[in-house]
């Protein structure tokens, strides 16, 4: 496995999660990134609702400082019960 990356670092990156609507994911999903990114402000966090309105994709915009933050990220995203997909 190579240790080259294409992404550098520090950098804006975009991380996308997807889950019910009804399952406070913007509150669970908030509180990861923050555990490894630092405080989002709100103007960092896009909202969207499927047109049934039974889904949530939020879009944080987050400051990555490194290839491991970024896989925590996702590691811990993917666990959570509420996250039906992390991009």
């Amino acid at each position: 496995m190579s240790d080259i990356t294409l992404q550098e670092f520090p950098s804006e990156f975009p991380i996308k999660v997807v889950g019910r609507h009804d399952s406070g994911l913007r509150a669970l999903t908030q509180a990861i990134i923050e555990r490894h990114a630092g405080p989002q402000l709100g103007s960092s966090i896009r909202t969207r609702t499927s047109a049934d309105g039974n889904f949530l994709a939020l879009t944080y915009l987050v400051r990555a400082t490194s290839r491991d933050q970024l896989d925590a990220i996702y590691r811990e995203l993917t666990a959570c019960k509420s996250v039906l997909m992390a991009l």
